[in-house]
C-alpha cells in the first residue's frame, strides 16, 4: 500500500484574496492587510476578507434559502472547498472524507443568538444546530453533495494541521483514498476581541507593521486577528497532478504551567518537529513556516525550539500572521498554502522587518508550524 500523500490542490479565502495570482501577488508586497473596525467599545485593528472574497461569501449565502442561517465560518469553508475541489478535479462521483475544524466554530452567529436571548428569553428555532462545531463539515459536504466520512473538531490553533493529521492517517490505513482537510475562522467579533484583550496579548501597537510576528526583540504582545478558510486536496499515493507531497508530519502536547502558555523552549515544539524530520537530513529543509502568533513569548519559545532542533544551521525563517494576523484554527493551513507558493515560485517570502538571513538557492522542502491553547504542536514537512 502506498505511503505517499500527494497534495493534488489548495485553496483559500482569505485577507490576501481568494485566487492564487492574486494571493502571491500580495504576499510579494510590504503592505499588511490590517484595518480598522469598531469592536469591543473602540477602534481595533483586524484583517478581514478582501472586497471580492466578500461578494464571493455574498453570493453563496443567496445562492440557497438554508444557507442564510449560515454563520460565516461556515460559508468560508464551503466557498474554499468549492475551488479546491475543482482545481483537483474531483467530483460527485469521488467518495472522499472531510475533515474542516475551527477553533471557535460559529462565533458571530453564537454571539448574535445568545444577545438576542438576553434580550426577549427566547431562541431561534436553528439556533443549536447553526451554532454546533460539527456545523463546517457537514454543510460543506452537503454543498459538495459528498457521502464520505464528516468529521469536525477544535485543537483550538493547531486545528487545521490537526484536521491534516487526520487526513493522512484515513489515507494511509487504507480507509480512504481522497480526504479534504482544513480550517476555518470568523473571529472578527466583539467578545473574541475582548477575550484577546483580557489576555493581554492584542496589540496595542502603532507601528507602521502593528503585528510585529518574529520580532524577536519586540517589548510588547503584538497579535492581532484576522479571517479566512483554507482548503487542502490529499490523495494517497504519488499523483501527476500533486502541487506538494507530505514527507513528514509530527504531533506533541506538553504539560502546561500556565492556562495559555508553553514551555520557555518550547518542548512541544521540538518533539513534533523531530518526528516530522526523523526521515530528512535537516540541512535538506529550506524553510520553515512559523506559528509566530506576534506574542512576546509565543515567538520566542518557538525560534528557540528551532535553534534547539536545528542547531546554528537554521532554515529560512518567515510567517504570514504580520500580514493576516492570526486566524486560529485556519492559521496552519494558510501557512500551507504559503509554503507551497513559495515552492511553486522558487522564491522565499520574508518578514520585512526580521533580520536578515542566510539564503537558499533552491526552495524544495519547506517545514510548517503550529500550536495552540493546550501546548498542542503539529509540524508538518512538504516537499516538491
Amino acid at each position: 500500500m502506498p505511503k505517499v500523500i500527494s497534495i493534488t490542490s489548495i485553496a483559500s479565502i482569505s485577507p490576501l484574496g481568494n485566487y492564487s495570482k492574486t494571493i502571491w501577488e500580495n504576499y510579494k508586497n510590504l503592505n499588511h492587510c490590517f484595518t480598522e473596525r469598531f469592536l469591543d467599545h473602540k477602534k481595533t485593528l483586524i484583517a478581514q476578507l478582501d472586497d471580492n472574497s466578500n461578494e464571493d461569501v455574498e453570493t453563496l449565502k443567496q445562492s440557497d434559502i438554508k444557507y442564510k442561517s449560515l454563520d460565516r465560518s461556515v460559508l468560508f469553508a464551503m466557498a474554499a472547498s468549492r475551488k479546491a475541489i475543482q482545481k483537483a478535479g474531483w467530483n460527485q462521483n469521488d467518495i472522499f472524507g472531510i475533515n474542516i475544524g475551527s477553533s471557535r466554530g460559529a462565533t458571530e452567529l453564537f454571539e448574535q443568538h445568545h444577545q438576542e436571548y438576553l434580550e426577549t428569553s427566547k431562541a431561534q428555532t436553528l439556533t443549536s444546530p447553526t451554532t454546533t462545531l460539527g456545523n463546517i463539515s457537514s454543510w460543506v459536504a452537503h454543498d459538495l453533495q459528498s457521502s464520505g466520512p464528516e468529521i469536525s473538531h477544535s485543537i483550538t490553533c493547531s486545528t487545521a494541521l490537526h484536521a491534516l493529521l487526520n487526513g493522512v492517517a484515513w489515507l494511509r490505513a487504507g480507509m480512504a483514498d481522497k480526504f479534504l482537510v482544513g480550517g476555518s475562522e470568523a473571529p472578527l467579533t466583539d467578545f473574541t476581541i475582548a477575550q484577546m484583550r483580557a489576555l493581554k496579548i492584542y496589540s496595542n501597537n502603532e507601528d507602521v507593521f502593528p503585528c510585529r510576528a518574529f520580532d524577536l526583540k519586540k517589548n510588547q504582545n503584538t497579535l492581532l486577528l484576522g479571517e479566512g478558510a483554507a482548503i487542502c486536496c490529499l490523495e494517497i499515493g504519488k499523483k501527476e497532478n500533486a502541487i506538494a507531497f507530505i514527507e513528514g508530519i509530527g504531533y506533541a502536547t506538553e504539560i502546561l504551567e500556565h492556562n495559555i502558555s508553553i514551555s520557555a523552549e518550547a518542548t512541544c515544539f521540538q518533539k513534533s518537529m523531530k518526528m516530522a524530520l526523523q526521515n530528512t537530513d535537516l540541512s535538506e529543509v529550506d524553510v520553515i513556516v512559523m506559528h509566530a502568533p506576534g506574542t512576546k513569548v509565543g515567538d520566542l519559545t518557538e525560534y528557540k525550539a528551532i535553534q534547539k532542533v536545528f542547531g546554528t544551521n537554521l532554515p529560512m525563517l518567515t510567517t504570514n500572521k504580520w500580514k493576516i494576523g492570526h486566524t486560529f484554527g485556519a492559521s496552519g493551513i494558510l501557512s500551507i498554502e504559503m509554503a507551497i507558493l513559495m515552492m511553486q515560485h522558487q522564491e522565499f517570502i520574508p518578514v520585512p522587518f526580521a533580520e536578515e538571513q542566510k539564503t537558499r538557492k533552491t526552495i524544495r522542502k519547506i517545514l510548517i508550524n503550529a500550536v495552540g491553547f493546550g501546548g498542542n504542536a503539529v509540524s508538518v514537512l512538504l516537499t516538491l
